[in-house]
This record gives C-alpha cells, structure tokens and sequence, in this order.
C-alpha cells in the first residue's frame, strides 16, 4: 500500500498528459434551416442572439456546404467523414424499406470511436437518422451515450411519434418524455454537461435537432412573441421564424451549463444545418436560388459558425469552401488523432487559427438518391469545381453549368459556352459514380 500514493500521482500526471490540450467538442446541427435565417446576416425578422453569440466570438463560414440537400446523406458524412454514397447513404433512411434509400456501411469508421482513442467521452443527443436497429444504432456505432432520437422527422414535437412509431430512446431503454422536443433535447444536453463537470476526459457532444424540420410546430407564446414584433409578417413565416428562436433560446441554455460548471472556455462550438432550408415553410435562403431537396445553393449551403476561445479569432469571417465531411478529419487533427483509413474529406484546421485564409481547390460531389415518381429512386448531381459548378437537379433535366463567381445565384446555364469545362466537370462525375456504384446502399437480405 505504500506505493499506492505515488501510482496515483503517476496516473494523475499521465491523464493530464493524454488530455492536455484538448478542449471539449459541443456540435450542433439545426435540421433544414435556411442559410440566412440566422440573425447573423442581418435578417430582420428574426432574432438568433445565441447563435449570433458563436459567430462574434468566433468564426463565420459563408461557404459551408451540407453534403447533400437533405437529412440522412449529411450525418453519414458528419459521421464517416466521406462522401454518404461511400459509406451506403445516398438518400434518406426511413421507416419502411421500400422508400428507404440508404443503410449505413457496417464497417464505416464513426467519429465518435476516433475521438475515444483521445480519451473523449462521446455523446449523441435528438436525431439520429442513420439506422433503427443494431447494428447502426449511435450506441452501436461508438457513442458512449445516446439520448434521444433514432428516426428522421417527427410527425408531431409532441407525441414525438413518426408513423405511429416511438422511436425515442436511452441507448437501448425506450422511453416517454413530455414536453416540446426541442426543450427535452436542450435539457438532456443540459444534464449531460454538468454530468462531465469536473471529469477528466473531454467530452464530445453531438447536439442534434430535429427543428426546424416540418412540421412546424413551435410553442405558442413563441408564435405570440413574433408577431407582436413583427407586423405584417404572414402567419407561416412567423411559425418558422417562432421555430428556430425557440432552438436558439434552447442553445442558450446549453450555453449557460457550459459557463455554470466552468467548461465554456475549454470548448469548441461547431453549429451548422444538414441542409438548406425548404421553402415550403418559409424558409429564408436569401437570394441563393432554390432550397431543401434541389441541388442549387440555396439545397447545399447551410449557416455554419465556429468559435474556440483563445484559438479563433473573434468576428473572423472566412469564404473558405468546406463541407460537412471536412469536420471529421478536423476534429480528429484536434485531438490528435491520425486517420488511417481513407477518408474524403479535409481537415480546416488552419483555417480556424488563422495560419491560412485559403485551401487549394478540390472537386465537391453531391450526390441525391430518391423515390417518388419526381426521382424514380435515381439520383440527382451537382459538382463543384473551384468557381464552376455542374448541376443536374432531377433525374429527368439536362445538366447545367454555372459559373458562382460571376453568378453566384445560378440563373445563367453556360454549358453551350463552355463546352471544355462541362465535358470535364462530367467525366468528373461520370468517374465519381462509377466509384460509389461498387457501393451497396440496402442490407443484405437473406434468402
């Protein structure tokens, strides 16, 4: 027993060692919200002081891309750090299989068990997205925790119920929760972080919300509260807007735990959107054309903010073009964690400490797989390649080409101009399919 004391001095030292450094990783990802319905931008008729709050003490990208103009593609990528086709999820994984349009590649290499090998505890909070059975289940896929929910949209924030389905959950424990979705989701986040009060190891929390995803169902004093500041906004653009506040008030709150246990300055906070935001709901993308579902800008580019105390600079602004596959190999040069696995995306670290304001120029794929007779359950393209980009946004349209430098709100088709930069761009893409066509995205069924 006498050397037990100098043992725990030992280990005391090496954990301090293992965890030096490493600050505390809390991401949050909105569900479907418009790239200019951040306060941030100036937008008006809403106000998003706790997102706002990232962007002064941190980072803005303007050119954040979601990986894919919809939910399941995006969280592949967040997770695998790949292109979602490369990892099985080309569309959208759903209840019923016969209109579901992905299934996550069982031996895909998951953030979260990156982070593990740098001590992070890891931790998944609201929508899931990527599986309803084990084996791809957040707690199957390296998350020590999950809390929350494992199918696409809510039917009603609520009952929290998707066809009749409770797909809420404590790892493997099926559970009832009352109250708005957004709250609970807050809370629980709320409870995770002074549970890691005083703990050793980093935390990585992945704080996902199903808002502002339809339908739009914010609290009513919300709704009363817009409407009293903004006359003559129509109804539908003050449920929304009433929507995404009540998140921003919720991140509030997870903001405050973080300051109340003494963890704040020790994090960095990453808030992005799986997608752009769908017009049918008033969604406010700015003048990008198009929205949620489409392959133009206003379906891929997303409001991403970033800040990192001592290591961002406050109010940096950067037009660095990243996607949502880039933060994987991020946050594993952050931890530092080596990849030894092939990945697609880049890390952007340099970009965040300001030791480089520019990446060299790759080619983005974006790929969508659906069903409905709008698709057919074949896939739309768009490829972007320094400041040109190819678009092909159903199945059944040419592609169009559009230069986003001179026109960034892609209203001129240049493909009989720039005949060379098209027939490039599409044997880019051509190679791009053929690579994730050797990639199944449907389990393999049994006789």
């Amino acid at each position: 027993m006498k050397f037990l004391p100098p043992l725990i001095i030992l280990c005391s030292l090496l954990l301090n060692t293992v965890f030096a450094d490493k600050p505390n990783i809390l991401l949050i990802m909105s569900d479907d919200q418009g790239y200019y319905d951040v306060s941030y931008y100036g937008t008006d008729d809403l106000e998003t002081p706790f997102t706002d709050s990232i962007a002064k003490e941190g980072m803005r990208f303007d050119n954040f891309y979601a990986n894919s103009p919809v939910c399941s593609p995006t969280r592949a990528s967040l997770v695998s750090g790949r292109y979602p086709e490369m990892v099985g999820v080309p569309g959208v994984i759903r209840t019923h299989a016969n209109n579901s349009w992905g299934y996550l590649k069982e031996d895909a290499i998951m953030l979260p068990e990156m982070l593990k090998k740098a001590g992070y505890h890891t931790a998944l909070i609201g929508k899931w997205h990527l599986g309803l059975e084990a084996p791809n289940r957040p707690h199957d896929r390296g998350f020590d925790l999950f809390h929350g929910f494992l199918g696409d949209m809510m039917d009603d924030y609520w009952t929290h119920l998707r066809h009749g389905n409770n797909y809420m959950r404590l790892n493997d424990e099926v559970l009832e929760p009352e109250g708005h979705a957004t709250d609970i989701f807050s809370d629980w986040s709320v409870d995770y972080i002074k549970s890691r009060e005083g703990k050793d190891e980093p935390f990585f929390l992945a704080l996902m919300y199903n808002a502002p995803h339809f339908p739009v169902q914010p609290p009513p004093e919300y709704v009363e509260k817009v409407k009293a500041r903004e006359p003559g906004i129509t109804h539908r653009r003050a449920l929304l807007v009433a929507f995404i506040e009540h998140m921003d008030d919720g991140m509030g709150r997870v903001f405050q735990a973080l300051k109340d246990t003494g963890q704040y300055e020790d994090t960095l906070i990453i808030f992005t959107s799986d997608n752009g935001g769908r017009l049918e709901e008033g969604a406010n993308n700015g003048p990008l054309r198009g929205g949620k579902q489409m392959m133009y800008e206003g379906g891929l580019k997303v409001p991403t903010v970033m800040s990192w105390p001592g290591v961002i600079e406050p109010g940096s602004v950067t037009d660095v073009s990243a996607l949502t596959m880039d933060i994987f190999p991020t946050l594993c040069e952050i931890a530092g964690v080596e990849i030894e696995h092939t990945i697609d995306g880049r890390s952007f670290l340099d970009v965040l400490t300001g030791e480089v304001d520019e990446l060299p120029t790759r080619p983005e794929f974006f790929i969508r797989r659906e069903g409905r007779m709008t698709y057919g359950g074949e896939t739309t393209h768009a490829l972007r390649y320094g400041n040109m980009k190819l678009v092909r946004n159903t199945p059944y349209q040419p592609y169009e080409l559009f230069n986003l430098w001179h026109d960034p709100l892609e209203t001129t088709d240049l493909v009989d101009n720039y005949l060379n930069s098209y027939l490039e761009l599409r044997n880019m893409m051509m190679q791009h399919i053929r690579k994730a066509g050797a990639i199944p995205w449907q389990p393999v069924l049994e006789e």
